[in-house]
C-alpha cells in the first residue's frame, strides 16, 4: 500500500493517473476542500482510497497510514502560499508525518524537492525545502529525495502562466533581472516516470537525486520560446526582481489570485541545474525536450479567458 499526500497538485494529479494502470494500491491523504473536487473518477478501476484529513491531524494521519509500506510526500503550498503557511505545510505537516510514520512502522518515504534546496538558501521557496530535506533525512526512516527541476506539464503552474500574463498585455511583459539565470525544466512525465522507478529499486533507497530535462535553457530564451509558440510578440522590459515582488504585493488585493507570486521568482532567482545526463544515469530513460513538449498543447491552449478565470478564482486554503 503506497499513501500520497498532495495527491490533488501537479504532481500528484499525474502520478495517481499514472499508478491507476499498474498493480499498486493506493490511498490519499485529502483535505476537506480538495475532497470536493477529486480530478479521477472514483468509480473508475483501481481508483485510489481517500483519507479525508490534514498533515496537522495526528489521529487521521496515524489512521490513513495502517497498512502502508510506502509514504511518497508531495504536500506542497510552493505557487500561492506565504512564509508562514509554506512553514505549516513543509515543516510542521512533515514532522507530524514522520512521527505517524515511525508509530506505523513504515518502510520508506519519497519526497521530490528542487534544484538548489538547502536551508541556508537566501529565497524562502528553497530554504524550506531545504529544511525539509533535513527533517527527512534525520527522520531514521529510509528515504527517497528526488530534487527536480521546474516541473512543466500541459495543467502547470509555471509555463502555463507565462503564457496568461503575456495574453493579459498586449504589449509588453516583464521579465525578472536581466533574463540570464539558467533553469532546467522537467517534463511531468518524465519526473512521474523517476518516481515509479524509485518505487521498483532498492539501491535508491537512502539516497538523493538532482535530475532535470533535455537542455538547460535561460529565462529570457524560456519567454521567448513561449511567445514563439503561442504568436504572442511581446516587448520584454527588464526589470530588477523586488520591483516586481513589491508590484505583485500591490496587485494582491484586487484579485482572488495571482499569476505569479513571490514563491514564483523565489524558482527564478539564481541559476538551477543538475548534470545533463543525470536522469539517464539514475533511472535509465532520456527525457523530452521542452520545444518539443510544449508545441503539443501550448499553442492549442485559449490563455485569455484562462488568466481571467483563474485571477478570480477562489484562493486555496492553507492547512
Amino acid at each position: 500500500m503506497i499513501l500520497i499526500t498532495g495527491a490533488t497538485g501537479l504532481i500528484g494529479r499525474h502520478l495517481i493517473k499514472a499508478l491507476m494502470t499498474t498493480s499498486y494500491q493506493v490511498r490519499c491523504l485529502i483535505t476537506p476542500s480538495d475532497a470536493k473536487h477529486l480530478p479521477w473518477a472514483t468509480d473508475a478501476p483501481n481508483a485510489p482510497e481517500v483519507v479525508i484529513g490534514t498533515l496537522l491531524d495526528e489521529e487521521i494521519l496515524f489512521q490513513a497510514l495502517v497498512g502502508v509500506h510506502v509514504i511518497i510526500h508531495l504536500e506542497s503550498g510552493q505557487w500561492w502560499a506565504n512564509t508562514r503557511q509554506l512553514e505549516r505545510i513543509e515543516l510542521v505537516g512533515t514532522r507530524n508525518l514522520i512521527a505517524a510514520a515511525r508509530a506505523n512502522r513504515i518502510g520508506r518515504i519519497i519526497i521530490i524537492s528542487h534544484i538548489g534546496a538547502t536551508p541556508s538558501s537566501a529565497y524562502t521557496v528553497l530554504r524550506i525545502k531545504g529544511q525539509q530535506e533535513a527533517i527527512i533525512r534525520d527522520s531514521g526512516l529510509a528515504y527517497t529525495i528526488i530534487r527536480s527541476g521546474l516541473v512543466f506539464a500541459p495543467d502547470d503552474a509555471f509555463i502555463n502562466h507565462i503564457a496568461m500574463a503575456m495574453s493579459l498585455n498586449p504589449l509588453f511583459m516583464f521579465m525578472a533581472g536581466q533574463g540570464e539565470v539558467v533553469i532546467h525544466p522537467i517534463f511531468i512525465d518524465d519526473l512521474i516516470k523517476a518516481i515509479l522507478v524509485a518505487l521498483e529499486r532498492i539501491e535508491t533507497v537512502d539516497e538523493t537525486f538532482t535530475i532535470g530535462g533535455a537542455e538547460y535553457i535561460t529565462y529570457e530564451d524560456l519567454l521567448l520560446t513561449i511567445m514563439r509558440l503561442t504568436g504572442q510578440s511581446r516587448m520584454l522590459i527588464k526589470m530588477p526582481p523586488y520591483v516586481l515582488r513589491w508590484f505583485n504585493t500591490l496587485t494582491r488585493p484586487f484579485v482572488r489570485r495571482t499569476l505569479i507570486t513571490k514563491q514564483w521568482y523565489d524558482l527564478i532567482a539564481t541559476n538551477r541545474t543538475a548534470p545533463l545526463g543525470n536522469l539517464y544515469h539514475h533511472f535509465e530513460f532520456q527525457p523530452q525536450r521542452i520545444e518539443d513538449t510544449l508545441l503539443t498543447y501550448l499553442p492549442k491552449k485559449r490563455l485569455f479567458f484562462s488568466a481571467i478565470r483563474y485571477l478570480f478564482k477562489k484562493r486555496p486554503r492553507g492547512i
